[in-house]
């Protein structure tokens, strides 16, 4: 992922021909409400895209400032430039990720590399959609079974993520059908188990976290 001007998402991946972008302006615009005044957030797009033999299947991602913490979301999962499925009720795989991410739950030095880490996350976590079809909805959990942490330095006790339906964001109608803004939190080992024992459902997690911010230095509930 390289930093780059947004302006540059009016550009043809392909010819560099100047198109229009009315779903990844659905998106933007979707997000300016919630952070009126915010017109260049921070921004990371795709140097080589997927369909060009890139390694990274979202075409940008943005992070707003909320001022405790960064709130990231994907373009890409959805459709963009054009209707390129045959659904006309969603917009590609009708969904693109979200995450918040505390500020301060890291060392202040190694900021931008968090940000890219967490970017680095939603792209491996597209992978498998844009690899397999598999979609990640609202009240799901992503378990792999590791035991260092999602974050830069692996230290923080939260290893996997569960899915909630975007708690600042509501789903969105584009021109290309509607799009829903799945997030991900962060969550424990140890949570992470007792929703696969089924003591526990994602939904009661939540309530329990009482937050979708993301805190690598949280403890877990259990």
């Amino acid at each position: 992922m390289g930093l780059f001007d947004k302006n540059k998402k009016n550009k043809d991946k392909e010819n560099e021909e100047e198109v229009e972008a009315l779903g990844w302006d659905a998106i933007t615009e979707a997000f300016d409400k919630v952070y009126p005044g915010q017109d260049n957030p921070k921004h990371y797009g795709t140097l080589v895209s997927w369909r060009l033999g890139g390694p990274d299947p979202i075409d940008g991602i943005s992070i707003y400032d909320g001022g405790d913490y960064w709130h990231f979301v994907t373009y890409g999962l959805s459709d963009l430039y054009e209707k390129e499925t045959d659904d006309p009720e969603w917009s590609g795989y009708g969904m693109e990720f979200t995450m918040r991410l505390k500020k301060g739950c890291y060392n202040p030095e190694d900021e931008e590399d968090e940000i890219k880490c967490v970017i680095g996350n939603l792209q491996n976590i597209a992978k498998i959609t844009f690899n397999s079809g598999e979609l990640f909805l609202p009240w799901e959990w992503i378990y792999t079974g590791q035991k260092n942490g999602i974050d830069l330095n692996h230290a923080s006790k939260l290893t996997g993520f569960i899915t909630v339906p975007d708690t600042l964001v509501p789903p969105i109608e584009t021109p290309f059908g509607k799009v829903e803004f799945v997030e991900f939190v962060g969550a424990a080992d140890a949570e992470l188990l007792k929703i696969q024992s089924k003591e526990t459902t994602v939904r009661e997690l939540f309530e329990k976290l009482g937050s979708d911010i993301t805190d690598y230095k949280r403890e877990s509930i259990f």
